[in-house]
């Protein structure tokens, strides 16, 4: 099988999977579920055996085509596709797998795991898209996936309106990215990527802003950051795979694939999105109780670290071998490779969190757990493992990826490294907090006193991610660990090897975490609330001052313009013109009945005045 075989197989295996379920496995959730395992399996292996087979190739197929426009679609598989399918395949299969455990007594786990295949269809679609257009259609079927699998207990009324906030939000970053998909082939005449990467293209500042807008909503930046949080009333395995490793993921990776568009000045408001972001999102963190919505402003935070380090863009690099000075788009390498190490250990964490509320009866309140580390010893290791890697320990996959950026950063922009170290700081403290509350100390209730290791099915996931979450010390060569599978990813990485590492990066570290482990206690209650409420206080309302704000829109400004459009349609459109005109035409129609007297002498009359008027018209004359 040649390669372009095997990538359309890769493909269309999750959505053969989802048609055979919806359409003959609806109450059959055991089969439902092996077949999506299944697919999941197979999309692993073509995803792996792509990427590591040194295959790069592009093909596409005239679709559909109207006067002068042409819609191809076709594969772009080159060594950024092949890092992004592999981080779906492999993370798609492992929360496919604790899905089995997790999802055991679901009634409607067919309809789960069928949401869940044509999910891992539509993000694959994204990933070997060869232009925008096709990009867009699979962009749009990953937002419906996202709302099917967040809905998925929709019995609950908060499901419901998290699943419908998460639709309208990401609508409106489409509307921008769809703009500048148009404005882009309007301005270029083509969306081909592999054309665009050419050269030669019309470039603007306002092409990328306006398809940046499709990774704000994707991405969940700011100011279209609500939607995530409120998406963790999905199940916890969606989670995992859409909302913190992959899905959100697909707005990074979009960037990077626009880089060839990118000018100065939509790379500075993008590195200034991204970081405002991180050091928000790590602010709201502090004050949360679900261990889900912890873990949700995290993935926020780190999302915003790498939209932050695309932005820093280019940068000069002197290669030692050659003593010469290159320029390495550095934002594409730094953003990608934290992106593969966060879709690691943020999955870790998640399924880890999935383990700690499944073995608590369901119960997701932190300072109702405590004492887990010896309930739950399997899920405490490799969660631990999960938190140490992305608060940045030292030769852990976190630490590397994270210490690029913030090179980057003080070697482009003073401020945001600025932004960027509080970030960290943060980082290390919250984490640190929900990782003390949750397995220190005692148990504080009686769902942690009874807590219990889930099977086979969901332990077997945490140990291979743990396990890759671990990858990237070891003598300081992240990437020989890959081979060259994805050299032209990891080479556009400044201080790949060789660099000493960030003495700053390891006090970061140190300080958010010993403060949280001094600070905090193993207690019901938030010791942050207790010591200093007007600084809890400040944070809640930091935290929920954007959901207030679409509220005040949405009542005040939105409501009362539609009120006012409500009022003109029935003054105007309703009144006037519909019912006006019906007046109009009714007075006519009466009139014309009126004609009609029955009297051959007044018929007699009208036929003469007709008769004058044609007269005059064919004589010329004027009225």
């Amino acid at each position: 099988m040649d390669a372009t075989c095997l990538a359309l197989v890769t493909l269309l295996t999750p959505l053969v999977s989802a048609a055979v379920i919806a359409l003959f496995l609806r109450r059959q959730g055991t089969l439902a579920s092996a077949l999506s395992v299944l697919a999941a399996a197979v999309v692993a292996v073509g995803a792996l055996t792509l990427a590591f087979g040194g295959a790069r190739f592009t093909n596409s197929i005239e679709w559909l085509k109207l006067g002068n426009f042409t819609l191809s679609l076709g594969f772009k598989f080159d060594d950024l596709a092949a890092l992004m399918l592999s981080i779906v395949g492999v993370v798609g299969l492992c929360v496919h797998v604790f899905s089995l455990g997790y999802m055991h007594d679901d009634a409607s786990k067919a309809r789960y795991f069928g949401g869940l295949s044509i999910f891992m269809f539509s993000m694959i679609g994204i990933v070997l898209a060869d232009n925008l257009f096709m990009i867009f259609i699979f962009w749009e079927l990953v937002g419906f996936s996202s709302y099917v699998l967040i809905n998925h207990y929709h019995e609950k009324q908060s499901a419901s309106d998290a699943s419908k906030k998460a639709f309208i939000v990401n609508r409106v970053g489409d509307f921008g990215f769809i703009l500048g998909i148009v404005m882009c082939y309007w301005s270029n005449g083509t969306v081909s990527l592999t054309e665009l990467g050419a050269g030669h293209n019309v470039y603007s500042t306002l092409i990328p802003l306006l398809l940046f807008c499709g990774a704000v909503g994707k991405s969940a930046q700011m100011p279209l950051q609500v939607w995530l949080p409120d998406a963790m009333e999905g199940p916890t395995p969606v989670s995992a795979l859409i909302h913190a490793a992959t899905m959100v993921a697909a707005g990074i990776f979009m960037l990077c694939r626009i880089n060839v568009l990118m000018v100065p000045d939509a790379l500075t408001v993008i590195m200034w999105v991204g970081a405002i972001t991180a050091f928000y999102a790590s602010l709201c963190a502090i004050t949360q109780s679900d261990i889900k919505k912890v873990l949700a402003y995290s993935t926020l935070s780190q999302l915003g670290y790498m939209v932050a380090a695309f932005g820093l863009g280019s940068v000069e690099h002197l290669d030692e071998a050659t003593r010469t000075v290159v320029t390495l788009s550095a934002g594409v390498g730094a953003a990608m490779f934290h992106l593969t190490t966060h879709a690691f250990f943020k999955a870790l964490l998640f399924l880890g969190s999935g383990s700690v509320i499944y073995g608590c009866h369901h119960e997701q309140d932190i300072f109702k757990m405590g004492g887990l580390k010896k309930k739950m010893p399997f899920t405490f290791v490799t969660f631990t493992i999960g938190v140490a890697a992305i608060c940045g320990l030292p030769f852990l996959s976190g630490f590397f990826s994270k210490d690029a950026i913030l090179h980057l950063a003080q070697e482009k922009n003073t401020g945001i490294f600025v932004i960027l170290a509080a970030t960290a700081i943060l980082t290390a403290f919250y984490m640190v907090r929900m990782w003390k509350l949750v397995f220190l100390g005692e148990p504080r209730s009686h769902e942690a006193g009874h807590a219990h290791e889930g099977g086979l099915s969901m332990t077997i996931p945490l140990f291979i991610l743990a396990a890759l979450a671990l990858v990237g010390g070891y003598a300081g060569h992240f990437f020989n660990l890959y081979g060259h599978a994805f050299e032209g990813v990891w080479s556009q990485i400044p201080f790949a090897e060789g660099a000493e590492p960030f003495v700053t990066s390891i006090l970061f570290l140190v300080v958010g975490a010993g403060a949280a482990l001094m600070f905090y206690k193993s207690a019901a209650t938030d010791t942050l609330e207790q010591k200093a409420p007007s600084l809890f206080g400040l944070l809640a309302f930091v935290k929920g001052a954007p959901d207030m704000a679409y509220d005040w829109y949405v009542a005040k400004v939105q409501q009362r313009f539609a009120l006012v459009l409500e009022f003109i349609e029935r003054i105007f459109l309703s009144g006037l013109i519909i019912r006006g005109l019906s007046g109009v035409v009714g007075l006519i129609g009466i009139g014309a009945r009126a004609l009609h007297v029955g009297s051959l002498h007044a018929y007699v009359y009208w036929f003469l005045f007709g008769a004058a008027l044609l007269w005059a018209y064919a004589s010329g004359w004027s009225f």
